[in-house]
């Protein structure tokens, strides 16, 4: 754990470009940001967070011109709101 001086160095650092995201998560999520992370080369969960956001905000996009896309999202969605008690935490 890094001590209170250089945490508040880190934010004063980056205060205008990046906040600290804090949640609670089953340790599958934990364990598929893990595993995100080594997959597309990333510099851990946090990076992996940010790069699972970067890639539904792709796939939005791409479903605005793509109608398999479009469908894809839909589905995603879908089976995300059907089963959200298994993936939420």
């Amino acid at each position: 754990m890094a001590t209170a001086a250089t945490q508040k160095k880190w934010r004063d650092k980056h205060r205008l470009v990046k906040s600290q995201l804090n949640v609670m998560a089953k340790k599958q999520t934990h364990e598929d940001l893990d595993g995100f992370s080594g997959a597309f080369q990333l510099r851990g969960k946090g990076e992996a967070v940010t790069f699972a956001a970067f890639v539904v905000r792709a796939l939005i996009q791409r479903a605005d011109f793509d109608a398999k896309a479009a469908k894809m999202l839909d589905d995603f969605t879908d089976a995300y709101h059907r089963d959200r008690d298994i993936h939420a935490s």
